[in-house]
């Protein structure tokens, strides 16, 4: 058995290196690799066919021959992709899929598709008012068109059989990840948040079955901690619905005394949230994942009224225990920005401190976001102990 340190290391290495180990598996199995732009699209379907599902992350290069194929007031997601696409990264692939959400992922789509003629880009328009009536059964049928694509792409049949086994695979991955979680949330484990990070961005990219075994000796060699140290201010992480921060952002955070102890991240909870049912029929199944993953955790792509992104995340912050909030903002994500307004409302009515970070692909200036954050974190201290004080005397 490793140990816990090993264990970080291997997924550190995925996550820093998500291609190089695509690749690597490819090489050595023999078997298909399948790129997947998110954050919809049921991995599940790819993993019943034997092939790797790899989600694609942003790299750390600056955009340079991609700048001239995409806009740039696209945010710096779907720059790096076309970056990467044009300097034939993405190449060794088999096929690309999406159950598009955004209207900047369907250019990085279009660009792919432009430029690498040989790789199929294949994706169809997701349902995204999820609860209409109609829904269902048209959320049904791109699940299963785009079954229908993968298989004509890989030439094979993907069987029921091999499609619950799967469910069952990822659904125990989830939650252990959850399982995670919890243990975060609760105090009795003390993580950084880049480890957390690493966790499941790595999970986005590695064999399931070999990420779930690592993570299943994880959880048996960590200790748990009594609970977040006194000087250490609990905080929410909340944004960044198609890609991970970077790792100088999250390291700055908890430099200037906070500690992240839950998040709606998509390389977080975002991802891991959602179980799908492990009987019926599977594309059933996998389409009320869809619908029911929204739920859950909502999402601003899409549309149901009594799901509301900001009455959970109010509701999250509070039983996280979480002092206060960061929200990370990627410049140019436009359904991030047109729901802020009510996200800060509903902050300041829940009396709720935040600190809004608009983040970008290109590095960020470190010194002023540290001061800006010193100063947050002091407000939701002061905040903290004053409402602890008008509770002692209200009793």
């Amino acid at each position: 058995m490793a140990d816990r340190n090993a264990i970080m290391s291997v997924f550190a290495q995925a996550a820093d290196n998500p291609l190089d180990y695509a690749r690597k598996w490819k090489a050595d199995n023999q078997r298909p690799v399948v790129g997947i732009l998110p954050m919809n699209f049921p991995a599940e379907l790819v993993h019943a066919v034997g092939a790797l599902p790899v989600i694609l992350q942003e790299d750390d290069e600056p955009v340079t021959v991609g700048a001239s194929r995409i806009f740039n007031f696209y945010c710096g997601y779907n720059r790096s992709l076309v970056n990467q696409t044009l300097s034939d990264d993405f190449q060794f692939m088999d096929a690309i899929m999406l159950g598009d959400h955004c209207v900047q992922i369907l250019g990085t789509a279009d660009v792919m598709r432009n430029h690498m003629p040989n790789v199929p880009v294949l994706y169809d328009q997701l349902v995204s008012t999820i609860n209409a009536p109609w829904a269902f059964s048209e959320s049904r049928r791109v699940v299963n068109f785009l079954k229908e694509r993968l298989e004509e792409t890989l030439g094979c049949t993907i069987g029921d059989q091999e499609m619950h086994k799967s469910i069952k695979i990822f659904n125990k991955s989830r939650q252990l990840m959850r399982k995670l979680y919890d243990l975060r949330v609760s105090g009795q484990l003390v993580i950084s948040s880049f480890d957390v990070q690493a966790i499941v961005k790595s999970s986005m990219i590695m064999d399931r079955e070999e990420h779930t075994q690592l993570l299943e000796e994880f959880l048996t060699e960590i200790s748990a901690s009594a609970s977040v140290p006194e000087d250490k201010i609990p905080l929410y992480l909340s944004g960044h619905m198609c890609h991970a921060p970077k790792p100088e952002l999250l390291k700055v955070i908890e430099d200037c005394g906070g500690i992240i102890v839950a998040d709606d991240l998509y390389t977080g909870y975002r991802y891991i949230s959602t179980d799908m049912d492990e009987s019926g029929d599977p594309l059933d199944v996998m389409t009320n994942w869809y619908l029911d993953r929204n739920k859950k955790v909502p999402c601003p792509t899409r549309s149901a009224r009594q799901y509301d992104w900001d009455d959970f995340l109010v509701n999250a912050v509070k039983t996280s225990g979480a002092q206060g909030v960061v929200i990370l903002m990627v410049k140019f994500c436009e359904p991030h920005l047109y729901y802020y307004p009510d996200i800060k409302t509903k902050f300041e009515q829940s009396s709720i401190p935040y600190l809004m970070i608009e983040t970008e692909h290109e590095s960020m200036p470190v010194e002023g976001l540290k001061t800006r954050l010193e100063t947050f974190m002091e407000v939701a201290r002061n905040k903290h102990l004053f409402q602890q004080k008008k509770s002692q005397h209200a009793i």
